[in-house]
């Protein structure tokens, strides 16, 4: 599994820039007026440019992705239940998200700032994890339900 997670986060880097990019841009659309702003104030400030704050906004960016698509390996882990399966993931991927939402300063540098973004973050992975439940139980059931006519195909 290691081999498959590094390749898995060599894939990710560019995802995670691109979807970087693609968030500011659509931050900027609906919070800037017209502006691309491509970090927000508060990196360039404590970087000391804006070219600096979006190279360093830009690598951590590629860190996230790559931190979240090695994490994915975690779910073709067969002899974990889900409940493992799921909070492997969940650790992983907050080591990854967290210190980078942190440094970029994409949360407030407060304790209430972050467990706000904590508390946000988790709402979004949960939501996330029940549609893809969701999704799965249908799909499954489908499968079953295309079993049961084939057996009564063959009686």
């Amino acid at each position: 599994m290691g081999k498959k997670a590094f390749f898995r986060g060599l894939l990710g880097f560019p995802l995670g820039i691109a979807m970087g990019h693609v968030i500011s841009v659509l931050q900027s659309f609906v919070w800037a007026e017209g502006y691309f702003v491509p970090c927000v104030p508060s990196l360039v400030e404590a970087m000391g440019s804006e070219i600096a704050a979006v190279v360093l906004q830009t690598v951590l960016c590629g860190i996230l992705g790559a931190g979240f698509a090695a994490a994915s390996v975690v779910w073709q882990m067969e002899r974990w239940s889900l409940a493992r399966q799921t909070g492997t993931h969940f650790l992983i991927i907050s080591l990854v998200m967290l210190p980078v939402a942190y440094v970029c300063y994409w949360m407030e540098h407060t304790v209430w700032g972050f467990i706000s973004y904590f508390a946000i973050f988790l709402g979004i992975f949960i939501l996330i994890w029940l549609i893809e439940v969701l999704v799965w139980r249908m799909a499954v059931k489908a499968m079953n339900g295309k079993l049961k006519e084939k057996r009564r195909e063959k009686e």
